[in-house]
Formats: structure tokens, sequence, C-alpha cells
């Protein structure tokens, strides 16, 4: 079943992805840029305040080297596709992270400790929502991916 946060979600990765398109050929780097600069600053930092930190001078570099590259991002049609590709890849990336951000609960049982994602924790409207979400149904298998994947998705959960 469809719920309210998966209906945020999806607004969210579209939103993103329109944005990439009005953008246009800068677009692209935009959105990969972006997740190569995520994916840096959860590789080479940590601890999340310099991690921010990174990920903020590389955005900045990212952003006045497409500002070089492309004065013009907008030259033809076929640009706002390119465009509109990267604000889809970036979005996917922060709907992923979005869904899977939510805290674990760990509980101890006959067969050992199991993760419940989400923490039966969460205020009970919310807990609704992102346990009967499709978004995070489909995206569990994050848990079992690459590590690469796994640190720019949840990079909290596969730090030590």
């Amino acid at each position: 079943m469809i719920t309210w946060f998966d209906a945020l979600l999806v607004t969210l990765w579209a939103a993103v992805t329109a944005l990439g398109a009005r953008r246009g050929l800068s677009g692209l780097l935009w959105g990969s840029g972006s997740i190569v600069v995520c994916l840096l600053a959860n590789v080479l930092s940590r601890a999340a305040l310099p991690a921010l930190a990174l990920a903020g001078l590389l955005g900045t570099g990212l952003a006045v080297l497409t500002r070089r590259l492309l004065p013009t991002p907008l030259d033809h049609p076929l640009h706002l596709a390119a465009g509109a590709l990267g604000g889809f890849a970036l979005g996917a990336v922060l709907v992923a992270t979005l869904t899977l951000g939510f805290p674990i609960e760990l509980q101890v049982g006959p067969q050992g400790r199991t993760g419940v994602y989400p923490s039966t924790s969460l205020p009970p409207i919310l807990y609704a929502a992102v346990n009967s979400s499709v978004l995070k149904d489909s995206l569990m298998r994050v848990w079992d991916a690459s590590p690469l994947l796994q640190t720019l998705i949840v990079p909290d959960q596969t730090r030590p």
C-alpha cells in the first residue's frame, strides 16, 4: 500500500528530476557529481561533521567547475533530457537515503540478535507510514548490497 511517506518521497524525486532538467546539461554534472561528492565524503570521513564539511567543499568545487565547463548549458533540447537524467539519479539517492535513514531496533530472541527496521520507538503515525512503505520494502535489499552502495545510502550503518 502506498503511504503518505511514499507520496512525499516520490514528490521529492520528481522535483529533483525537474530541477536537473531545468539546469540542462549542467544538471547531468550536478546530479552525477553530487552523488560522487556524497560517496567521497562518506568514504573519506568517519564522522558526520567532517563529512558535511568535506561535502560542502567538494560541492563548491563541483559548482565552480560546472560553471566554467558549461557556460551555456541549454544549447540543445537534448540537454534537458541529460539534465533530467542527472536529477533522476540524484533524486533516487536522496529518496533511498531518506527511506532507510530511520533508526534500527535490535531485538534479542531465541535465534539471536536481529535488526528490525524501522524501530518501533518511532511515533506511531511515522512508524506506520514507514513500515508500510512500498519504497521501504523495495529498498531493503540495500542491506545486502555492495559495501560501496551501503556507504552511499546508509553510511552511519556501515561504520564500525
